[in-house]
């Protein structure tokens, strides 16, 4: 939802989301066409799953959403506070594990390269910054967080069911052919903590700036 103090904040931060949204738009169809045309990528089913497998591209799509909800004035679930926490905790993860995990590991070039820090780095701040500046806030409570959480959990256990058939795993931290289960427990653990503190972090500055309007 656009800041409701004055016509010119909510105009400014349905234009902000518009632009967030635009931005994730096209970097998800640029990514999604990479995908389709790399042969190793097998035909277009097995390719979509796999682009689908990415919680990267799953928390962009939330993005997505939520931004063009909140341009348009429509789509009272994807404007309501606890759907827009939900996707910036989402977002959030997704850039900071790839910041602090996950860049190091490969070198992407040329538009590869563009989509990769788009997705993962540009419309991670833009997203948070829209979340801070143009949403209502002092509407979150703590069981949202706990709502929240439910997202990454489905997540993980389609990523463990799906590597089963495949022997694929979308980022290497979930490889149990890399790092066996006990690795990978421990992994998802520290992933899990991270989800924790952060949506801690977002509940209690929604409840801060929402004392401040």
């Amino acid at each position: 939802m656009p800041i409701e103090t004055s016509g010119k904040d909510s105009t400014l931060a349905r234009i902000g989301a518009g632009g967030v949204a635009l931005l994730s738009a096209l970097a998800v169809v640029l990514q999604y066409a990479l995908i389709l045309i790399a042969p190793e990528n097998g035909g277009a089913l097995a390719a979509t799953v796999r682009f689908l497998s990415y919680f990267t591209i799953l928390s962009n799509l939330g993005v997505i959403a939520v931004c063009v909800a909140a341009a348009r004035g429509r789509g009272a679930w994807w404007q309501s506070a606890r759907a827009q926490g939900a996707v910036a905790l989402a977002i959030g993860v997704t850039g900071l594990v790839y910041v602090t995990v996950l860049a190091g590991l490969w070198q992407p070039q040329g538009l590869q390269w563009w989509v990769d820090n788009a997705l993962h780095r540009v419309v991670p701040v833009l997203y948070l910054a829209w979340w801070w500046l143009g949403a209502v806030h002092g509407r979150l409570g703590w069981r949202d967080a706990l709502w929240w959480l439910l997202f990454p959990l489905g997540y993980v256990a389609w990523v463990f069911a799906r590597g089963q058939v495949v022997h694929e795993y979308p980022y290497p931290f979930l490889d149990l052919a890399l790092h066996g289960v006990a690795g990978v427990i421990g992994n998802a653990l520290v992933v899990t903590l991270v989800f924790v503190v952060l949506a801690a972090l977002l509940v209690g500055a929604d409840r801060l700036l929402g004392r401040r309007h």
